[in-house]
């Protein structure tokens, strides 16, 4: 026997039955990087393979208390923050993530199949973004979630009646302190689908994708979680943008149908 000799990364998520989503999605996309994956459950969903139905959240003190035991007994290479049920889960979260800065922190908030993606709650958006995005070191969002969020600091200029670009939403949280930001599914006027990831200068990396036609449960999760794994071994965001694609591309070429709901990204395809 040996002392632990692979990456270790704390996840912060949802529980989800299927394992399409969450905490327990995160954890089969780090073993399939050679991490293994700590987890704090911040909620559990009702779902199935086709919707989830509702989400029941844990109490915000027992979430830290898992969180602290785990970390004064391990030491781990990266955090990963998903959706969570709360603010005071956010704040906690915060609070408990400061005392490692020297780990990447990959942060995932908005999970598409909640019935509102998590976008609804303008005081979570909020506080997204002025006490866990400072310490993050990549923010992962979709054009639409980035709109939704630029919505709780941005005004219409009254002069031409628009509102901010995209470069402005990012230099927002890039100025507030997040490192990265990685935007999803951005186009071109070709309608060529790409990720796009940004720091305080503008673009960084862009990697194009080919849409499939699913539908899937997990992309996106499955997309962050490869990220952060990817990032554990000392790999940096520019080339986790690149090998993080091609990773859930396989994942979804070979999802698989479970029951009578969406595909599952097979996150062990490559074995």
């Amino acid at each position: 026997m040996q002392n632990q000799s692979f990456p270790l990364i704390l996840t912060f998520g949802v529980s989800d039955p299927v394992g399409a989503l969450g905490v327990q999605a995160d954890l089969a996309a780090f073993a399939a990087h050679g991490c293994h994956g700590l987890s704090v459950v911040a909620g559990i969903l009702v779902a199935d393979s086709a919707k989830v139905e509702e989400l029941h959240e844990v109490d915000s003190d027992w979430m830290a208390d898992q969180a602290r035991v785990l970390l004064e007994d391990m030491p781990v290479a990266a955090f990963k923050v998903g959706a969570v049920a709360t603010v005071l889960q956010l704040a906690a979260i915060a609070e408990i993530v400061s005392d490692y800065p020297d780990a990447p922190l990959i942060l995932d908030p908005f999970l598409t199949a909640l019935p509102d993606s998590g976008l609804a709650d303008e005081e979570m958006l909020s506080a997204i973004r002025s006490i866990l995005a400072p310490q993050t070191t990549v923010l992962m969002l979709s054009q639409s979630e980035l709109g939704r969020m630029a919505e709780t600091w941005r005004e219409v200029d009254p002069m031409s009646g628009t509102e901010g670009s995209l470069l402005e939403d990012v230099a927002e949280l890039t100025n507030a302190g997040c490192q990265y930001v990685l935007v999803t599914g951005t186009r071109d006027e070709n309608g060529t689908c790409s990720n796009t990831l940004f720091d305080a200068d503008g673009v960084v990396a862009q990697v194009e994708w080919q849409h499939l036609p699913g539908p899937f449960v997990g992309a996106g999760n499955t997309y962050s979680a490869a990220f952060t794994a990817l990032m554990a071994h000392g790999m940096e965001a520019p080339q986790a943008l690149f090998a993080a694609q091609e990773y859930t591309t396989g994942a979804l070429e070979h999802a698989q149908r479970f029951g009578m709901g969406k595909f599952i990204p097979n996150k062990f395809y490559r074995g």
